[in-house]
């Protein structure tokens, strides 16, 4: 009888060794393809500052601008402000005013996308654009003077380019953030019920993050979210900014406009 106990008991032993092996393993390739996550919230330019900075450095140096590509290294940056203007554009899609010096191409499923100040130039900025005064109170800026917003939707999508081929050649970034403005209303962790959403795909389509914005309670608060993987894995992103699509009809849902966009710089897809 002892000899037939030792014949079941020692496989048993062998497998909880085996697995114990084994587990941290698992662990450890999960966690190369998991990105770096950089997200922070609050009233005023400060709150968020330290992060953007953050993730910056996490992308490298140097910002190249306005450079064509390909180049190894850096980062671009897109802070709608135009060098200080105040005007108002015309909404459009596809958005291609940085397709070529950086590579970067939005569109949205409604009437365009548009660069705005909050309120004023000759134009008259978000607040005519949306027919909405209420506009004028409840939004901020990270970078003076203006924001960008989708007219007639709350969706934008954003596909990477190599800067300088003017969307000949498609591209991957190793990271994507953006600063949003007046985010009120994240829901707990279900994607389907949270205010501000930032969706990263691969070149094949699939779903490789989902990044929940966090809110700043009270009108003109700052959100940032982006990741950063090892390597250029992204691209495609898509935005859903807020509740409901921004304009006079709004149904004082969670409204809200971004600012920054910040991202690797752009690597031709094979």
């Amino acid at each position: 009888m002892k000899n037939m106990r030792l014949r079941v008991v020692t496989p048993l032993i062998v497998l909880v060794m085996i697995l114990t092996l084994t587990i941290p393993v698992a662990r450890a390739q999960e966690d190369v393809d998991r990105p770096l996550v950089f997200q922070a919230a609050g009233s005023v330019v400060g709150a968020i500052q330290g992060t953007v900075d953050a993730f910056r450095a996490a992308l490298g140096d140097p910002n190249n601008g306005n450079n064509p590509g390909p180049l190894a290294d850096g980062r671009r940056e897109i802070n709608w402000d135009g060098g200080g203007s105040d005007a108002t554009t015309d909404p459009v899609t596809p958005f291609n005013v940085f397709l070529n010096t950086r590579g970067a191409q939005f569109t949205t499923p409604g009437i365009g996308l548009s660069q705005a100040p909050i309120t004023g130039g000759a134009q008259g900025g978000l607040v005519v654009l949306l027919n909405n005064p209420d506009y004028a109170n409840i939004f901020s800026t990270f970078s003076p003077l203006r924001l960008f917003t989708p007219v007639g939707s709350k969706i934008t999508e954003g596909q990477f380019f190599v800067p300088g081929t003017n969307g000949a050649n498609t591209a991957a970034v190793r990271g994507f953030g953006a600063v949003f403005t007046d985010v009120d209303n994240p829901d707990g962790d279900k994607v389907e019920k949270h205010s501000t959403t930032i969706e990263y795909f691969d070149a094949q389509g699939k779903l490789l993050f989902t990044a929940l914005v966090p809110s700043s309670p009270g009108d003109g608060g700052l959100s940032f979210y982006g990741i950063v993987f090892k390597n250029p894995r992204i691209a495609s992103v898509r935005i859903k900014a807020g509740d409901a699509k921004p304009g006079a009809n709004d149904a004082r849902k969670d409204v809200v406009m971004m600012d920054d966009f910040i991202y690797g710089e752009p690597q031709q897809l094979q």
